[in-house]
């Protein structure tokens, strides 16, 4: 697995902060790091603008991760996102981080929901949302 199959990536250093007290990153800011690739994602499918218009948008129903390589300062990741498969009302979002100094570090997915807010319940993925996914995971700006 690498990048190229990532239509939306985010480049980003390690910050000395980010070490815990055994000497590299610790594991939550893996979850921070799929996090800001994703919300790139959506924002490039419009999805962050969806949401301010209307009240429906996505939730963070689960996520995973796996460590693969331990993540120490000083470094420079690529943090890779793509949307696996969608659903009715939900999608999934494969990550992958991709250190300077190590390579694949780290992958995992998550399992993003479309949610009313206004409601309080999951709404369906509306046509817009689902066309710009598949345009964008053909390598075509939407």
């Amino acid at each position: 697995m690498d990048l190229k199959d990532f239509p939306v990536q985010v480049k980003t250093h390690i910050a000395w902060g980010e070490m815990d007290a055994y000497g590299h990153i610790n594991n939550i800011y893996y979850l921070r790091y799929f996090e800001s690739a994703r919300i790139q994602y959506f924002q490039e499918i419009g999805l962050n603008d969806l949401k301010s218009k209307t009240g429906i948008g996505p939730i963070l129903a689960q996520t995973t991760c796996k460590y693969l390589k331990p993540l120490t300062y000083p470094d420079q990741i690529i943090v890779g996102a793509k949307v696996k498969s969608m659903g009715k009302s939900s999608f999934v979002m494969e990550y992958l981080i991709v250190s300077e100094k190590l390579g694949v570090a780290a992958s995992g997915e998550g399992v993003i929901v479309i949610y009313d807010y206004n409601n309080s319940k999951k709404a369906e993925l509306p046509l817009t949302t689902r066309e710009a996914i598949e345009m964008i995971e053909k390598g075509k700006p939407c």
